[in-house]
């Protein structure tokens, strides 16, 4: 029972073929609008300008912010820096609370 075996070919071809991937299947990718594109699309098409034909919807897109005013520049966070900041601004605001409360 502990004598190893010596597979035959056979059986090694067939482990061969369950160890490859079969090849993913072709997807047709639409094209990904940017924020101008459904700025334009917005302003040009009246069916965007209601919602369920019943909600105006107008004056919220005369007042949607502009794609660059919502642009961000990435910023890294550094933990003990980010703690720091923000437990110095508690202790500030509560100190001031306190020194409120007793005038």
């Amino acid at each position: 029972a502990d004598i190893p075996v010596i597979p035959d070919l056979e059986e090694v071809q067939e482990e061969d073929l369950a160890m490859q991937v079969a090849a993913p299947p072709s997807v047709q990718v639409n094209r990904v609008l940017a924020y101008r594109d459904l700025d334009e699309d917005l302003m040009k098409y009246a069916a965007f300008q209601t919602l369920d034909g019943e909600i105006d919807l107008k004056l919220l897109t005369k007042v949607l912010a502009p794609e660059h005013e919502l642009q961000e520049d990435d910023v890294s966070w550094d933990w003990d820096h980010l703690f720091t900041e923000v437990s110095s601004e508690l202790v500030t605001e509560w100190d001031l609370g306190l020194s409120e409360r007793e005038d």
